[in-house]
């Protein structure tokens, strides 16, 4: 497509917007990332809330929309079960218009351990050319961009544009978007869109931006391994009676086969190309250390897009510091399966569930624990805005994007293709490889995040001319 006179114009004035309001748009980061806002039972609410608040206020303080709040909805049957607070705002496209909207979250996940982290993670820290701490990229990064991309937006074509714009910034993304479904049926009218952008994905590297086109599901539950009544001195019963520790470990090793492949009978894999990925990429993106080998098999990026995996999560079990000589009784740990993109969740459930009991030891009595599953996604590549947001993107980072599959997991997206199933789903992001999200030190690349905003600001504008 030739570029217009007038596109180049408004291109040219996006970026110097961008790159002025950069400043601000950091300050603006740097103050969402000094609060704790961690979704998670035992954590305090009240930083949740006042997340909510200060993202809310950032929106307001934009001038262009109808109406700003904070929003809750109902976790299940019960309505005075409330869900984290979401922050909604809406403004209406003139006749004729598209109407996009924007998601990001404002939840991050727990610090983990404050020594392992170069410095506080709620203090935003630059160290050259990257912001670190806990909530930098997922997914403050995510709202912010939104925010900056408007504010340059405005900036350029005035407080008024005829691009429709709904917001929704989830509260409890991290914990498992418990009240989602319910928040965008009870919200359905306000967050009704023809575009879907949701900021919470990554890019191919610093200088190459990506289009996500893939998720795995995932199924995560806690399941306990019990073979005796109650403790008993592991001297007078040792190598007589099983334990519990020992049935779960051998039950657990036949999740995988001798390479560490997933096998687990009806567990499925999708085939689909994928780029070439060098294992000493992998080996540096991922901190394997000298002499640990790699997993599974097929190319590196098969295995991560278009296969199954299961990690073991936690466990419970008496610690090194309590060990004493005793055969424990019960065990439990937390299963979380990623499933690959073209099964369902239930599905990966009923044949992890067939396994696991199929394989108990020594006759070990297993008790499944509530289980929690999120659904695949393949994005529709020939949607014509789908073209328009990966063109938007080789404009502002001057690279093509990347096409890329995503090992993790984002469920409620295939609830917003069920609600919405006429809006365009656009993945986007603001990380990296070298982001280490929900990981101590987690980070932003400057570049990344001005870039990302400047394709959103080019998106929104190319939107906002359409007829």
């Amino acid at each position: 497509m030739t570029e217009t006179p007038r596109s180049a114009e408004v291109r040219a004035r996006l970026e110097e917007a961008v790159r002025d309001g950069l400043p601000a748009a950091i300050a603006d980061l740097s103050r969402l990332v000094r609060i704790p806002s961690v979704a998670w039972p035992g954590f305090d609410a009240a930083h949740v809330e006042a997340s909510a608040e200060a993202v809310a206020a950032l929106f307001r303080d934009l001038g262009v929309f109808d109406e700003v709040r904070v929003a809750r909805a109902p976790v299940g049957a019960d309505p005075a079960v409330l869900g984290e607070p979401a922050v909604l705002a809406r403004r209406t496209a003139r006749p004729g218009r598209p109407t996009v909207l924007l998601y990001a979250h404002h939840d991050v996940q727990p610090p983990g351990k404050d020594a392992e982290w170069d410095t506080p993670p709620y203090e935003p820290t630059l160290r050259g050319d990257r912001l670190y701490g806990r909530g930098t990229a997922d997914d403050k990064a995510g709202v912010v961009a939104h925010i900056a991309a408007i504010r340059a937006l405005v900036d350029v074509l005035g407080e008024d544009p005829d691009l429709g714009i709904s917001v929704f910034i989830e509260g409890e993304e991290e914990y498992g978007s418990l009240s989602f479904k319910r928040f965008i049926l009870d919200h359905r009218d306000a967050l009704a869109a023809d575009a879907i952008i949701v900021a919470d994905s990554g890019n191919w590297d610093t200088e190459t931006p990506a289009i996500t086109t893939a998720l795995r599901g995932s199924v995560r539950f806690p399941i306990t391994v019990s073979t005796l009544g109650h403790a008993s001195h592991s001297g007078m019963y040792g190598g007589a009676v099983p334990d519990a520790m020992l049935a779960t470990i051998k039950l657990l090793s036949t999740l995988w086969d001798e390479l560490g492949a997933v096998a687990v009978d009806g567990l499925e894999r999708r085939n689909a190309p994928t780029p070439e990925f060098a294992e000493s990429r992998l080996r540096e993106e991922a901190a394997l250390l000298p002499g640990v080998a790699p997993i599974g098999q097929g190319g590196v990026l098969d295995r991560i897009w278009n296969q199954p995996a299961i990690t073991i999560t936690g466990i419970d079990a008496p610690s090194v510091v309590n060990a004493s000589n005793t055969l424990s009784p019960s065990v439990t740990v937390v299963v979380s399966a990623r499933v690959a993109p073209g099964q369902s969740a239930d599905a990966a459930y009923a044949a992890l569930r067939a396994h696991l009991e199929r394989h108990a030891p020594f006759g070990a009595r297993l008790e499944f624990g509530e289980v929690l599953t999120g659904e695949a996604f393949l994005v529709d590549t020939s949607a014509e805005l789908f073209h328009l947001a990966k063109r938007t993107m080789a404009e502002a980072w001057g690279r093509e994007p990347v096409e890329m599959g995503v090992g993790g997991s984002i469920p409620f997206i295939a609830e917003l293709v069920e609600v919405f199933p006429d809006a365009q789903i656009l993945v986007t992001g603001v990380e990296d490889p070298d982001t280490r999200a929900h990981s101590p030190n987690e980070s932003l690349h400057l570049g990344v995040f001005r870039r990302a905003i400047l394709a959103e600001a080019l998106f929104l504008a190319a939107l906002s001319a359409r007829a």
